[in-house]
């Protein structure tokens, strides 16, 4: 995965990694820094090749998405490495697949991250369980990171096309069983987009 960074003040003194969602792009995704009121912090930018971080839904196969996810994995640590801060004052947040990225980077590698924000996503998984979600398989969580006190965003249409709120449910529940401080938003009826209700209080969070 090729990543773009955007500097901004060498002097900030925290740090937002933003992540795209498919067919978009590390200059896309950085348009969500105004509406969240990113004034003090460095951001990074990283971009997937081809501009998806996976060719499916995040809901195939676990073998089918382990390189995948690898790489994107990779991604999200070299842009939390570029702000050049301590982990404690950098939030990673993303949409869409950006998000699902974001929140399985926190489960597998976010140990004393400053936050983590998804917009309209869920946790990948570890491996295949039994059970079916959206006509694929169901997914295991084992993972082992220690998440106190990390401060982690979650939300969701109750009619996604793209995420089962399902899982987005389990997915704070995991986080929590990790030591996070989860919150789901559920926004009613249809849609895929980050809300106004969601971006407050991502807006909070990033303080």
């Amino acid at each position: 995965m090729s990543a773009l960074y955007r500097a901004g003040d060498g002097a900030a003194p925290r740090g937002l990694v933003l992540i795209h969602g498919r067919g978009d792009s590390a200059r896309g995704i950085a348009g969500l820094a105004a509406p969240l009121g990113v004034v003090d912090r460095r951001i990074a930018l990283p971009e997937a090749e081809g501009n998806s971080w996976w060719p499916t839904s995040f809901l195939a196969p676990a073998a089918q998405m382990a390189p995948w996810v690898a790489r994107g994995l990779d991604a999200v640590d070299a842009a939390v490495d570029a702000l050049g801060l301590p982990r404690g004052d950098v939030a990673v947040a993303g949409f869409s697949q950006g998000a699902c990225l974001a929140l399985e980077w926190a489960a597998r590698r976010g140990a004393g991250v400053g936050g983590v924000i998804a917009f309209s996503g869920g946790l990948v998984g570890t491996s295949d369980a039994p059970g079916e979600i959206y006509g694929h398989g169901e997914k295991a969580f084992d993972y082992a990171t220690d998440l106190s006190g990390v401060p982690v965003l979650v939300t969701c249409h109750e009619r996604d096309p793209h995420i089962p709120l399902a899982r987005t449910e389990r997915s704070v529940e995991v986080l929590r069983a990790l030591g996070a401080e989860a919150r789901l938003i559920a926004h009613p009826g249809a849609g895929h987009q980050p809300m106004a209700d969601g971006i407050a209080v991502a807006r909070e969070m990033l303080g």
